[in-house]
């Protein structure tokens, strides 16, 4: 599974502090990720990417009284290394690297 997601804390002008207290769960937890500006992609059997999900969520939610998190999900039976793989194919068509 495929996980894009952006967890921010309500109400706060600069969240690169709070931001970085959850990327700090996310580069812990083993699972494969990519940080964007705009947020983080993780890939990993889907019971542990809730997981982390729900536990950045938490570790934010300790630190603000509310928080906004957006998830989108890629569930593809059988699909491995998509994170890079997705990139990989679009590159191949173009025949060209692309910015990532």
């Amino acid at each position: 599974m495929l996980a894009f997601f952006t967890i921010v804390p309500a109400g706060k002008e600069s969240v690169s502090k709070d931001v970085s207290a959850v990327i700090d769960v996310v580069a812990r937890s083993g699972i494969e990720y990519r940080l964007t500006s705009m947020g983080t992609i993780i890939e990993g059997d889907p019971d542990r990417v809730w997981e982390l999900v729900r536990k950045c969520h938490e570790t934010m939610r300790s630190r603000a009284a509310r928080v906004l998190t957006n998830i989108y999900l890629d569930d593809r039976e059988g699909a491995t290394k998509r994170i890079t793989g997705k990139i990989e194919a679009v590159e191949k068509l173009l025949g060209k690297k692309l910015k990532t």
